[in-house]
Order: structure tokens, then C-alpha cells, then sequence
């Protein structure tokens, strides 16, 4: 995003009466748009032709600007931030963009094309285009982000100590509103303001995907409200405020996998990056590592990325997934350039519950025509975890896990006991939590009878969540989750969505849990959340980090 090119401005919303300015942060759809004439201030956007490349292929960019020339750097984002590429003085285009770019694609011409990407190490790399004014520095600025993945040396070399972290890729472009329209809001529909169940890749990351300030607000309220106030959204607010997608904090490389780049480089850790795209296009991808993390924000996955995991984990792999929300199967259509995810209107929309194969709708795993709940890969799911410590949803709830099973390996050297709260301080438990069906018994949380769950599945912590804002001082209109979720979760798993069985399921669960699988073994701490104890030094949190990577890269 550029400067100075919200459709409305934080001045404008301080001029706002009383609370609608709030309101609007929190319901309204201010996604960024580019606009239909090139006039007005210095403005500037960009994008790559492919979410993730190999070392050694061409990076293809689009740039859209109104000014006469631009500067153009690229650097591999880490603990050490690297420069790799720097060109001044392209002439700028300026390009016409579709009203539906969120669904087709921007369709802009290439302007700069990257070809020496022969010796760039496995990373993020950040691509920014900038406008430079003289005496006035820069006055127009565009981020995105891409993936660099390992090189062919080390695929073919054999079993490696490097770790592997998946990018939640597909989440970024489900979360991603730039062009008006994301798998939340959008301009589609009847009525223009309907949701798009098909997602282009070809547009730039909205402002806040690819970097943010290190004072922007978390989902995970860390500060009690007061009795009977209503639930508030910081960073919705602050995003409204300060030029920001209202989904920052939920995907993108900035509140995700950056952090978790820069602190295990820092911890001495050697790690390599691919997308979920790369996954679903090449399961042996997986092969020469021993251990492939997660983390953050993970909710949307195809088939094939499944099949890639649980292949890879029955031969042996190691999964460790510091990551929540384990909820939806998309397909990826057009090249890998199309997203696709009907979500809860799947059943009447999505053409294959008519056509087929049924099993590839694009709903929540646990669906019955798709038959592959989400807990038998990584042991929970979205669907029996949701919300926690933000929003009207545990606002005052333990921020982290309460731990049942302190004499795991994975807690050795943190000096927890029974009844220890994991991460309470740091807010590592939520926004949103996986979770699975369990009962207490002799003070422990086992699998309930019945669950779908790998055998022997071990639940160490668990904390509560909801699906559905609820409490003395929730007024309707006011929240921003409103009952869709309740109402989906109970139709998945009773199917009826009425009040008797909202009742039933709306209370959920997050946990940690870990389970063997074939010859590989899985340790899945359960919360999208679990990044913050690593960047607010949480001494116990990195630890029990440490004690899972250090156990799963070990030959």
C-alpha cells in the first residue's frame, strides 16, 4: 500500500461522531483499491508473477505507478537482512486495473524481470518499490513478499539437519483484501458485498502482509477489560487508523513466519522455506528433511498438501506445527494462480457437490462429503477449537496453556508443574486454537470415545475456546464474529445448526498434543499465537521451541 491512498484517512475518523468510527473498523470493508485514473498524488503497487521460485529462476514484476520513475530493491528478510537486488531510475506505467482483481487477477505488464537468483539462500524475500522525492524523501512505497525455496543441491543430497517451515501461503491469500475482496468480505455477490470464493494470486499483499511496526496490536488482548464493557478489537482499530489491512494480524509473512525466520536463525537454527503451493505441486519436496514446522496462522489446505504431510510423517518425518486453525480444504486451479474455497455456503455453491469428486468441496474438513477430519493428520482441528482471548470469546481467559502432563520430553528443562499456565504472560493461546473432543479422568485429558484421532495420542495442555461471542455485555451489531461460526460448527458435526445444538458445540478447546504416526511423530501446539512467547522472550515457550526442534532434527 502507498502513502497517502486510503480511500479515508486517520483524520478522517477522528472527525468521526462517537463510536461509528469503531464500528466501521470492525464490520466495514476498507480494503485498498486501486484507483481508476492515474491522477492525485504519487501512488505505487506491485506484485510477482508466482508466490515461490526456485534458486536460479526469473522473478517476473509487475509495478503500477503514477509517477515518471521508480527504485526498485529486493532483500532476503531474516535475522541478518540481506540486499540481493537494487535497480534506480524504471520508468514508470501506469495500468488500468480490473474492478474483480481480487478474483482475475490484476492483468498489469511485467516491469522488471530478476534473472541472476542463482546463489540466493532459502528465505523470504522482500520485494519494495519505492517513489523518491527530492527533499522529501520517499513518498510512495509497495512491499510484497515471495519465497525462495531450497536449491537442488540440497533435495537431492539426502537427509539434512536444515529445518523446513511450510509458509501458510494459502492463508495469506485467503486473508488478503487488497482489490476490494477476500475468502471474509468482498464486493461479489448480488448485492456487491459478498465474500469471493475464488481467490487470484496475480495482486499485490494489502499493507501490513509483508511488514508492520513492532507496536502494532495482537488479536490476544494481554490487558483485562473492565465489568461489563464491550468487546473491543485493538488491532482492528488500529489498522482503520494508521493504513492498514484489518487483516494483518490474521496472515502474511509479517506477523508470522518473519518472526519465527529471525528467531530461530538467531537461536543457531538453519532453516528453509517453501509454500503451501510448492507442497502441492512436489510432496517429495519433504524428503531430504527430518524435521517441517508450521507456525502461526495455517487454516487452508488442498488435498494434495495433505497427502504430502501425511506421506511424509508415515515414512518418517517429523511435524512440528506451532500453528492453529486447521480448518478448510481449498483447491488450487489456473497454474496454482486461482484459489478456491466456498467455505460455508460450499454445499449450494461450490459446482463439484453437483459434478464431483465430492471429497474435493471446498468446506471444513470435518464435512461429511469430504470425509478426512482434520484431526488425523495433525491430531486436532479448527472445528472443536475456534476463538479464545480476544473479542467476547475468554477476553479474560488464561492467555496461555494450562499444562496436565509436565513430565513430557517436550517441557524437560522448563521447571513446569501440573497446573502450570504455558505462555500466560506472552499470549500465546489464541486467537484461534485447534482442539479435539476429550474428557477428564484422574485429573488427565484423554481423547473423548469416538473421536477421530491418531492412536495414542497424548493431550499435554488444553485451554477453552468458543465459536461464538457471548456474555452479559455483547450487544448485537456490536461484535465482529456474529453466529455464522456457531452456527456452520454445529451443522458439521450434529447437522442442524439450531439453538440445541449451537448449545452442544460451540464450546471448544486448544491444546498441545503429540502422537506417533507410521515410522514419523507429530508435536502440534495448537494456536495460531504460540510466535508471540519467542518474540516477547518467553524463557519457557522457547524452550519447550528448542526441545522439539532439537529432538525432531536429530538424526
Amino acid at each position: 500500500m502507498t502513502k497517502g491512498s486510503r480511500a479515508m484517512s486517520s483524520s478522517s475518523h477522528a472527525q468521526s461522531s462517537g463510536t461509528e468510527w469503531r464500528r466501521e473498523a470492525v464490520q466495514g470493508n476498507y480494503a485498498e483499491r486501486a484507483p481508476t485514473d492515474p491522477g492525485g498524488p504519487i501512488r505505487i503497487w506491485l506484485y510477482a508473477d508466482r508466490i515461490s521460485y526456485r534458486p536460479g529462476e526469473p522473478i517476473r514484476i509487475s509495478v503500477n505507478t503514477n509517477a515518471q520513475r521508480y527504485s526498485l530493491e529486493i532483500y532476503r528478510d531474516g535475522a541478518h537482512r540481506q540486499q540481493v537486488f537494487r535497480r534506480e531510475g524504471i520508468s514508470g506505467i501506469w495500468s488500468a486495473t480490473n474492478a474483480n482483481c481480487s478474483e482475475i487477477g490484476c492483468d498489469w505488464p511485467v516491469s522488471v524481470i530478476v534473472h541472476d537468483t542463482e546463489k540466493w539462500r532459502s528465505g523470504g524475500f522482500v520485494i519494495k518499490a519505492f517513489v523518491e522525492s527530492s527533499g522529501d524523501g520517499v513518498v510512495a512505497e509497495s512491499e510484497h513478499v515471495v519465497i525462495i525455496g531450497p536449491d537442488r543441491q540440497t533435495l537431492t543430497r539426502g537427509i539434512n539437519d536444515r529445518l523446513l517451515l511450510v509458509a501458510a501461503t494459502a492463508t495469506w491469500t485467503a486473508y488478503n483484501d487488497w482489490g476490494g475482496s477476500n475468502h471474509y468480505q468482498g464486493l461479489f455477490g448480488p448485492q456487491g458485498n459478498d465474500f469471493s470464493p475464488r481467490l487470484s494470486v496475480q495482486r499485490p499483499y494489502a499493507r501490513g502482509f509483508v511488514s508492520i511496526p513492532d507496536e502494532a496490536p495482537r488479536a490476544v488482548l494481554l490487558d483485562q477489560p473492565g465489568i461489563l464493557e464491550e468487546p473491543e478489537y485493538p488491532h482492528m482499530e488500529w489498522a482503520y487508523c494508521n493504513g492498514y489491512s484489518k487483516k494483518y494480524v490474521s496472515a502474511g509473512w509479517a506477523s508470522f513466519e518473519r518472526r519465527f525466520v529471525i528467531w530461530a536463525e538467531e537461536a543457531g537454527y538453519q532453516v528453509d522455506v517453501i509454500s503451501q503451493t510448492d507442497l502441492h505441486d512436489d510432496p517429495t519436496i519433504l524428503s531430504g528433511y527430518r524435521c517441517v514446522a508450521t507456525i502461526g496462522h495455517d487454516e487452508y489446505w488442498s488435498w494434495e498438501m495433505r497427502d504430502a504431510i501425511d506421506a511424509y510423517v508415515e515414512h518418517g518425518g517429523r511435524i512440528a506445527r506451532f500453528a492453529g486453525n486447521f480448518m478448510w480444504q481449498i483447491r488450487l486451479e489456473n497454474d496454482g494462480n486461482t484459489q478456491v474455497c466456498y467455505k460455508y455456503t460450499a454445499r449450494e455453491r461450490d459446482p463439484l457437490m453437483k459434478t464431483g469428486p465430492r471429497h474435493l468441496v471446498t468446506e471444513s474438513w470435518e464435512a461429511g462429503e469430504i470425509g478426512r477430519p482434520g484431526a488425523s493428520t495433525f491430531g486436532l482441528n479448527a472445528t472443536q477449537g475456534m476463538y479464545a482471548s480476544w473479542s467476547g470469546c475468554s477476553p479474560r481467559g488464561a492467555k496461555g496453556f494450562p499444562l496436565y502432563r509436565p513430565d513430557h520430553w517436550a517441557f524437560a528443562q522448563t521447571g513446569l508443574y501440573y497446573g502450570d499456565v504455558i505462555g500466560g504472560q506472552s499470549g500465546i493461546f489464541g486467537y484461534e486454537v485447534d482442539g479435539i473432543g476429550y474428557e477428564i479422568r484422574g485429573g488427565l485429558p484423554f481423547v473423548a470415545p469416538g473421536e477421530v484421532a491418531p492412536a495414542g495420542m497424548e493431550i499435554l495442555a488444553l485451554g477453552l475456546s468458543s465459536t461464538i461471542e457471548e456474555g452479559e455485555s455483547i450487544r448485537p451489531g456490536h461484535t465482529f464474529l456474529g453466529r455464522e461460526d456457531a452456527e456452520y460448527v454445529a451443522m458439521v458435526l450434529t447437522g442442524s445448526a439450531d439453538p440445541v445444538s449451537i448449545e452442544k458445540t460451540k464450546r471448544g478447546c486448544g491444546a498441545i498434543v503429540h502422537f506417533q504416526s507410521g515410522k514419523g511423530q507429530v508435536f502440534h501446539a495448537g494456536s495460531s499465537d504460540w510466535i508471540m512467547g519467542l518474540v516477547r522472550d518467553d524463557q519457557i515457550v522457547m524452550q519447550i521451541t528448542r526441545n522439539v526442534l532439537d529432538r525432531f532434527l536429530a538424526p
